[in-house]
């Protein structure tokens, strides 16, 4: 297995997830990570990353390979047994993705962000390549109740009543599933991979620095625990990925959704609250509603649960290394019902509750889900951009186009058409590599259809039980997939369904299809290549100006009055100011903006102990004022610097009653006139805690 950090831009790039222009990055509460699983029987290897990002992309995918060629050797990892997954948190930088639609509020594609997630996800998979050892694989499933209930409950409830009581569990998926890798020398734990359907909004739309969300928090954990709180952040050979599965309608905000303006119910299928959709807001389990603390609560129980799973497993993974992939036209895939009708899927458009958005991160304008009608001014402002044929209409019925992006290709296209689908085998354990957001029940018979096939194929010897994962958001996005009577409803997943009502039935038949020829043996047809856009892709966002300070002051200077105090309590928040430059002149890759240092006894030296990927920090920048006289200077910025104290977090060695502790500043400033950027870092003064010995 191996760890990289993919954090990328950390300020000024719009965030992908929410789609809403103003929220931009401002720094960061936790560093993103690429989590790589190489697997090789002998015979045949394969790759599974799970990446702290909001899905897969077929540019990103695309660039890994090449970079895997040249550093690993031609072929040795392809399309076919390279799957990658985002784990959808909406706290990341955006521009990864190279269609229109999901650059509009990043201002284009972002090389900055394009190029760290090639170089952490490639760095993560080198790294598990050349780690790879001899290890037993556990497996153990449980339910966790009380992380997640579905957003979209109205249109769940129009599934057939019989398919829904073969659930007891409800309206969402409660299983997690987990692989442990054992070292069958040591009996000791090397890592382990999970799925569990919730979606990466515990964070909301008015968050602005970079998080991995409940997912990240539950990776976090897991990995500090088994590593021990010594070693830094990432850094550990115990590695833990939360992936995702379908939680198209899954959200974390369990306290549910209420108008903010008179706090009572919001209307149930429109999501509204006196008409107007931003009124409708769902909250997580915190206090007040308190963002940081909801993810923490929600990402808690992932790992708890997690842990408790690890620690029952006895049940082993057995058997060969396989996969299966094809590229598919999806607009042009003809796709045959239960009923035994042949329909064809649609070209790719966007319905009216698309704008809406959900009640995890409401849309604007009056939009409100459940819109089964259109409207004659959206529908002028939509024709615009382009008109859908009648044919299309009728195709997509009876979604109201808002946005026909299959019939946009200026300046490029605006939808993927092209999708990849891959099943992994690992064993007895399949990985359904999804490209997309598939609802709760939607999943359900996606695994159902899959498993059919797969027991009925005598892939694993007699009375051994077949696990089967969804993967979600994987290798590319194509938006949502609903069940087709999910999609009557037209609520947010329905308008994101972008080929249209038989979406699902067509991924199920693609799907089928790998399994049957993995089940006989047979190779898949590898399909028509997705486009490489890249040369076409329009970047607007600039490079950062040159920065500045003060007249009399230094890069790294704490600002005057914002000093740490001398004396702290556990519990207490230090917090501290400098001077500061743009973070974008160097993302400090596997490294920091932020560390939390003690003095060792002897008073010689300075030991870091937590950085800018700890839970209990907090690295905030801010722009000052423009340059009045226009000369191509920056914004005078500062960043402020926290850490919330907790003795868990403190070594040993630093619990000495009267142990001096600081904060430090590493930034990277330009200078105009040598055109290069330089490095500094300031410290606070010197600060204790009261209570800290233990």
């Amino acid at each position: 297995m191996g760890i990289y950090d993919m954090t990328g831009p950390a300020v000024e790039i719009n965030f992908m997830g929410y789609a809403v222009p103003g929220q931009r990055g401002q720094g960061i509460h936790q560093r993103l990570r690429a989590r790589a699983f190489a697997f090789d029987d002998g015979n045949k290897h394969l790759v599974f990353v799970s990446v702290d990002g909001g899905m897969g992309s077929d540019l990103v995918k695309m660039r890994v390979l090449e970079r895997l060629n040249q550093e690993l050797g031609e072929g040795v990892y392809t399309n076919d047994n390279l799957a990658i997954s985002g784990t959808h948190t909406h706290s990341g930088p955006a521009g990864f993705l190279q269609y229109v639609l999901f650059q509009v509020t990043s201002l284009g594609y972002v090389q900055e962000t394009l190029d760290a997630w090639v170089n952490g996800i490639s760095n993560a998979i080198i790294a598990a390549h050349k780690d790879l050892q001899t290890a037993n694989i556990l497996v153990n499933q449980g339910m966790l109740y009380g992380s997640n209930i579905n957003r979209s409950p109205t249109s769940y409830l129009l599934n057939p009543e019989e398919e829904r009581a073969q659930y007891p569990e409800g309206d969402t998926d409660k299983t997690m599933l987990l692989m442990e890798f054992m070292n069958p020398l040591t009996k000791k734990p090397r890592g382990v991979l999970n799925f569990f359907a919730v979606h990466g909004t515990a964070m909301n739309n008015t968050n602005t620095l970079v998080s991995g969300d409940n997912r990240g928090y539950a990776s976090y954990s897991l990995e500090r625990d088994i590593n021990g709180i010594e070693v830094p952040t990432g850094k550990g050979s115990f590695v833990a990925a939360f992936a995702s599965t379908n939680l198209g309608d899954v959200s974390p905000n369990t306290a549910g959704p209420r108008c903010i303006d008179t706090g009572l119910p919001c209307d149930g299928s429109k999501s509204t609250c006196n008409g107007r959709c931003e009124n409708c807001i769902a909250f997580g389990p915190g206090t007040n509603g308190d963002m940081f603390e909801s993810t923490q609560i929600i990402g808690n129980k992932q790992y708890e649960f997690a842990k408790q799973l690890m620690e029952t497993a006895t049940e082993e993974i057995t058997g060969p290394i396989d996969y299966r992939h094809s590229f598919v036209d999806m607009s042009a895939l003809n796709v045959t019902l239960s009923s035994g009708e042949s329909v064809k899927l649609c070209d790719p458009a966007m319905g009216y509750s698309f704008a809406a958005g959900t009640t995890d991160g409401p849309g604007m304008f009056s939009f409100s889900q459940g819109t089964t009608t259109g409207n004659p001014f959206w529908d002028k402002v939509a024709d615009f951009l382009s008109t859908p044929t009648e044919e299309q209409v009728k195709c997509q019925a009876p979604k109201p186009i808002l946005i026909n992006t299959g019939g946009i290709n200026f300046p490029y296209e605006w939808d993927p058409r092209i999708i990849p689908v891959q099943i992994l085998r690992i064993g007895n354990f399949f990985i359904i590599a999804a490209p997309n957001e598939l609802t709760t029940m939607a999943g359900r018979r996606l695994r159902n259809a899959v498993r059919k096939i797969l027991e009925s194929g005598n892939l694993v010897k007699p009375g051994q039980k077949i696990y089967v994962a969804i993967s979600g958001l994987t290798n590319t996005y194509s938006s949502y997939t609903v069940t087709y009577e999910e999609y009557q409803a037209q609520r947010y997943e329905a308008a994101s369904t972008i080929f249209g009502p038989h979406t699902l039935e067509g991924y199920i038949q693609e799907f089928s299809r790998l399994a049957k020829d993995m089940v006989s043996g047979q190779p898949s047809v590898a399909g028509p290549n997705p486009p490489d856009l890249s040369d076409k892709m329009i970047q607007l966002m600039p490079e950062p100006k040159f920065d500045r300070v003060p007249k009399g002051k230094n890069f790294g200077d704490v600002v005057e009055g914002k000093d740490v105090q001398s004396v702290y309590k556990n519990g207490d928040l230090v917090s501290a100011t400098f001077y500061a430059a743009n973070p974008r002149n160097n993302q400090r890759v596997e490294g920091t903006y932020l560390t939390v240092e003690y003095k060792t006894t002897d008073g010689k030296l300075w030991k870091t102990f937590l950085n800018d990927a700890d839970w209990a920090t907090k690295f905030f920048w801010l722009a000052g004022k423009e340059d009045p006289l226009d000369l191509g200077l920056s914004k005078q910025s500062v960043a402020t610097l926290s850490w919330k104290i907790d003795s868990k977090d403190i070594p040993e060695a630093a619990t000495a009653s009267g142990t001096n502790f600081r904060l430090c500043y590493h930034g990277d400033h330009k200078v105009a006139k040598l055109a290069k950027v330089i490095p500094f870092t300031g410290c606070t003064a010197t600060f204790t805690i009261a209570d800290i010995s233990k």
